[in-house]
């Protein structure tokens, strides 16, 4: 659901300090309700000066930082999350939680973690999930779901956890990102194709029932997208490539504004008018032009890992310092809380300890 252009966050560029951090690296971020959930290669979680066993999967409060007691466990990368009012659900290189046998797919009790009743096997990598007109989508690089045929997409009724046999667009090649709103599902990746219609290279619009494609959604986007974000005026997504941008579409698919960096743009979140992005740059362009190695070439502004973007593509002030190579590998608004939260490979924001994952 999209939120009013209103409802902004209160961010701040301090990250705050109640936070968990974590041994490894933040792949996902989801919530339900004040419940922060994250994913990814971690196998402990700090929190109130204690540290604590968590293979890939926790869970705190976001209001004050509590880690909960929320412990699934997971044997391999969890790269996706997706939450609901009665279930986790958690996508990624895994083939066990918790002891029982879930191959890259798992759905989990909100509040004690218990593995439940959803098991389908993947031939590939999930990369992304999400929820929408009584379904869970999935989309990465497979080429098959529990023995069905299935091009880099799928989905599942989130009342019988049963594979959809209607929705099955298909994109010829990887599937990065996802993103819902009311009937239509916006699919971004290095895919050339979507359902065999021209006009839908790395980012598509198709029905969520139906998984028609929407022939009027016809962006040009001119590098691999990784992370997509909506917002009532339109379409916002982060790409790799020679440098990495973040381009805002109409929902026409008519380019609004566009910022280059001198590194891949990672993950896009957008709220209260202001988008934000993460990656491994260092740098944004002053201008869309950059070198052969992603160097700005019109000059630049320092912007490490973390930048915010205005609805006229204008750069903020907001401009919190991450370290690392890879930098930030995903943000999420937390509407509950009032925060941007970001997780990733960093160890710090502004020289302060904020191992893997920050609160603004």
């Amino acid at each position: 659901m999209l939120l009013p252009a209103s409802a902004a966050p209160a961010v701040s560029p301090t990250a705050r300090s109640t936070a968990p951090t974590f041994n490894g690296s933040v792949y996902a971020i989801t919530h339900r309700g004040a419940t922060t959930y994250v994913g990814g290669t971690f196998t402990t979680a700090t929190a109130g000066g204690r540290t604590y066993a968590r293979e890939r999967l926790a869970a705190f409060d976001s209001r004050t930082g509590k880690l909960l007691d929320w412990a699934p466990s997971a044997d391999g990368v969890v790269r996706a999350l997706a939450a609901t009012e009665d279930a986790v659900y958690a996508a990624g290189d895994f083939r066990a939680v918790s002891g029982e046998p879930r191959d890259s797919l798992a759905r989990l009790h909100p509040t004690n973690g218990a593995v439940r009743s959803f098991r389908h096997t993947l031939s590939g990598t999930p990369y992304a999930l999400a929820t929408g007109n009584g379904r869970l989508y999935l989309a990465g690089s497979f080429t098959q779901v529990t023995g069905e045929k299935r091009a880099n997409l799928a989905a599942f009724s989130l009342t019988t956890g049963k594979l959809d046999p209607a929705w099955r667009p298909a994109a010829d090649d990887t599937v990065h990102a996802l993103a819902v709103t009311g009937p239509r599902v916006y699919l971004g990746g290095g895919f050339h194709l979507v359902g065999a219609v021209k006009g839908t290279l790395r980012l598509a619009s198709v029905n969520g029932v139906s998984g028609a494609v929407d022939p009027a959604f016809r962006p040009r986007v001119p590098a691999e997208v990784r992370s997509i974000s909506l917002d009532p005026t339109g379409v916002q997504v982060a790409t790799a490539g020679v440098g990495g941008r973040a381009i805002s579409y109409s929902y026409t698919g008519a380019p609004r504004w566009q910022r280059v960096f001198d590194g891949d743009a990672s993950t896009i979140a957008s709220a209260g008018g202001i988008t934000y992005v993460g990656g491994h740059f260092d740098n944004a362009c002053l201008t869309e032009r950059n070198g052969v190695k992603g160097g700005c070439v019109d000059g630049s502004r320092p912007r490490f890992k973390l930048v915010a973007v205005t609805a006229k593509g204008q750069l903020t002030s907001w401009a919190p310092k991450a370290n690392g190579v890879i930098g930030v590998r995903v943000l999420s608004v937390n509407h509950v809380a009032g925060t941007i939260e970001a997780g990733g490979d960093f160890t710090t924001i502004d020289g302060r300890d904020r191992r893997r994952f920050a609160a603004f």
